[in-house]
């Protein structure tokens, strides 16, 4: 995806004079101060255990906002619509749009809808926009990290991780790709499986009152894999992780081995990773814990010259290199 986007997309729109460009390919642009992203969902099936497509359409729209250290502030929703497709299923995800918008408290504000013919897509696709402003919280969160080292931005940025800074999760890896394939297909994991979908905009700002984050990204399509190849990528720094470390629940572990699939390439849809300096990482980590989207968080690793790579501590005390997923795992989930 990254390839498609880099090689026959960006390189035809004009470049723009923005805190944070297209170019960066960070979960949002900052324009002038507005924080903006938006986001496609094709889920399928359109409703799973814990969520459906209504709700990953708020969430993951809101924490693309907040995961850069934006407040978002409102929502736009078009939604494209097979030709034929039931009311009562239109009404329910409508309704999961305003539960989630409401708990995020970011408003649906505008939007656009359309009807295709039988056939053209399947049965609903959602495009879903928002715009923020920086966090009230951001300035003091930056100072604090600014009193151990050097800070280059000011957002949370993926290539702002430097040598020494710890890396944590806020909770299990997995959860949303396995539940979700799991009631696709049939395997019968789905009653031990929710999706973890939550918006965690108020989740984060939490973290932000504690202060000495300096990146952070909510690990959808791609799962961790993903976010922390990203972040050595664009930071120019290796990270080491402790596979004991990670968070996984028994479930996942369960599934992810029956069905040959790597559980850190998974995507969630109510996990963030946060990326701090040292010093602040045990008082990030016990705010997590306090908190209901964060019972399960957990210090992973932490970023080093020691390497160029991704590097992963193995349960029995060997090392490899996490590389990120070839191709989409789990089509379809997000």
């Amino acid at each position: 995806m990254q390839e498609l986007i880099g090689e026959h997309i960006a390189p035809f729109l004009p470049k723009c004079n923005a805190e944070v460009p297209l170019e960066s390919y960070d979960d949002s642009a900052v324009v002038d101060d507005v924080v903006f992203t938006t986001d496609g969902h094709t889920v399928k099936p359109l409703f799973f255990p814990g969520g459906d497509i209504g709700a990953l359409s708020v969430c993951g729209t809101v924490n693309d906002i907040a995961v850069m250290g934006g407040r978002p502030l409102a929502l736009s929703c078009a939604m494209i619509l097979e030709e034929g497709l039931e009311l009562e299923t239109l009404e329910k995800v409508t309704q999961s749009i305003g539960h989630y918008s409401k708990m995020a408290n970011v408003p649906v504000v505008t939007g656009d809808t359309k009807v295709m013919e039988k056939g053209a897509i399947d049965k609903m696709v959602i495009v879903s926009s928002a715009i923020g402003r920086r966090s009230p919280h951001m300035d003091h969160n930056l100072s604090v990290a600014s009193k151990y080292r050097k800070v280059d931005s000011c957002w949370l940025t993926d290539n702002n991780l430097r040598e020494g800074d710890v890396v944590i999760a806020s909770g299990y890896m997995g959860d949303h790709g396995i539940a979700l394939l799991s009631f696709r297909e049939g395997y019968g994991f789905e009653s031990k499986l929710q999706s973890d979908c939550s918006p965690l905009n108020g989740f984060i700002e939490e973290i932000l009152k504690i202060g000495g984050a300096v990146c952070m990204k909510d690990p959808t399509r791609g799962g961790l894999a993903n976010t922390v190849n990203e972040w050595s990528s664009k930071s120019k720094i290796g990270i080491e992780l402790d596979e004991n470390s990670i968070p996984l629940s028994e479930p996942v572990r369960n599934a992810s081995e029956m069905l040959g699939l790597d559980p850190l390439t998974i995507g969630n849809e109510g996990k963030v990773i946060v990326g701090c300096v040292p010093a602040m990482a045990e008082e990030i980590l016990a705010k997590m814990r306090s908190l209901p989207d964060g019972r399960n968080a957990a210090i992973i690793g932490k970023a080093t010259k020691s390497t160029r790579h991704v590097i992963l501590r193995t349960e029995i005390g060997g090392k490899r290199i996490l590389e990120p997923p070839v191709g989409d795992p789990v089509p379809r989930i997000c």
